[in-house]
């Protein structure tokens, strides 16, 4: 018994490193590309307005920490820009298509800090096909978008927690302001 809660704590230990280092290469990306914000959006904080709706998707292989399995997913949101602020608020669709597989629905709240970086924290339920009923999910994510037109395209990195495991993937955002 003592061993299986030792492998437990070293699996959480472990996850909980591997967490803060990606918050820590999140922070350091997010200080270089404020580098790269343009001079006009220094000088005038608004110049820069996101779409007042979005639609996007992101396609990303995706890594279960405990029970240590690569899989597929691929994450659907609509966001709306609050007037005059930097956030926005929306609703998302997460789908793991190969196991463990399951769908999470969530309440969707983005912050843009500078131009082309956005940050989203998303709570919600998780349905898992093999176990009946909701569990609680928390999903943050980050993404740097190359605006083409209307469309926007870049990489996106993820956090996705429910009581039974948590996932971290790494993919493709790409998305519609209008």
């Amino acid at each position: 018994m003592k061993s299986e809660c030792k492998k437990y704590n070293d699996k959480k230990e472990q996850g909980m490193r591997l967490l803060l280092l990606l918050m820590f290469l999140t922070t350091i990306i997010s200080s270089n590309l404020y580098g790269q914000t343009t001079k006009d959006t220094l000088e005038n904080t608004n110049s820069h307005e996101h779409s007042k709706n979005e639609i996007g998707i992101s396609i990303s292989p995706a890594y279960f920490v405990n029970e240590k399995v690569w899989t597929f997913a691929m994450h659907i949101h609509y966001t709306r820009a609050i007037p005059k602020t930097k956030f926005g608020i929306g609703a998302s669709f997460e789908r793991v298509v190969l196991d463990p597989k399951h769908s999470t629905f969530g309440l969707v709240l983005a912050y843009y800090p500078i131009e082309k970086l956005s940050f989203t924290i998303s709570p919600g339920l998780t349905f898992e096909d093999a176990n009946p009923g909701a569990l609680f999910a928390l999903h943050l994510e980050t993404a740097y978008e190359f605006e083409i037109g209307n469309f926007h395209i870049g990489p996106a990195f993820e956090f996705a927690y429910d009581p039974n495991d948590y996932h971290l993937s790494l993919g493709v955002h790409v998305g519609y302001g209008f």
